[in-house]
């Protein structure tokens, strides 16, 4: 134990730079994801067939391909195209990518599954499809989509690790580059869990804490 706790003071200050890098991944990911994934819910929904098919048909697609061979297309293929990017704005990129596909079928779960009704008494009052999208369902939407935005929040900050394959030195790769130095592999891996598992935890409790909303309002 002590042995551990040794090499913990050792540690910790590198793998705590790549926690920075792990949470500004997982924060650009997702802003990036829920943005794109709103759009392509929207239009799934919109009644427009081109629309919906355009949606459709991309959200299929990325959810079809690994996110480590996106990712690998954005840093290592785009600049063949002129497009070059630092590992860490395509880490964002192609995990927003990725993850805005399931939020769009996140999105557009929630806003089928409010009455249409309610959308049948706003359109005969006058408002058009995209003020009753925006004071009727959006709303009300965003609520239903808390308990299942939490788990994407969860999931992506784990997958986050995958940019260490386009050279992000986040807590995974860091914790790899220590290991491979020292030959420490237990303690080494043993503090990124543990680093990942605090990470996560606000996130569970906050998911739960939803969840539990939703519930109570059932």
């Amino acid at each position: 134990m002590s042995g551990f706790l040794s090499d913990a003071r050792e540690f910790m200050p590198i793998l705590l730079q790549g926690v920075g890098l792990t949470i500004l991944i997982t924060a650009g990911s997702l802003v990036v994801s829920t943005a794109l994934g709103l759009v392509w819910a929207m239009m799934r929904v919109s009644g427009v067939p081109v629309l919906s098919f355009i949606a459709a048909s991309f959200i299929n697609v990325i959810r079809g391909i690994p996110i480590i061979v996106q990712l690998f297309y954005i840093y290592f293929v785009l600049p063949d195209f002129g497009v070059s990017l630092t590992g860490v704005q395509a880490g964002i990129i192609g995990l927003g990518l990725a993850y805005s596909a399931y939020q769009a079928e996140n999105f557009r779960a929630a806003i089928e599954a409010i009455d249409k009704g309610q959308v049948e008494a706003a359109q005969t009052i006058g408002m058009g499809w995209g003020l009753t999208m925006r004071r009727v369902l959006l709303p009300q939407a965003f609520r239903a989509a808390l308990p299942p935005f939490g788990n994407v929040m969860i999931m992506m900050l784990k997958d986050s690790s995958q940019a260490s394959t386009i050279t992000v030195a986040e807590l995974a790769l860091q914790g790899k580059l220590i290991a491979s130095s020292t030959f420490k592999n237990t303690s080494v891996f043993t503090l990124v869990a543990l680093m990942y598992l605090a990470l996560s935890l606000p996130l569970i409790l906050i998911v739960r804490h939803f969840e539990k909303q939703q519930a109570g309002r059932r």
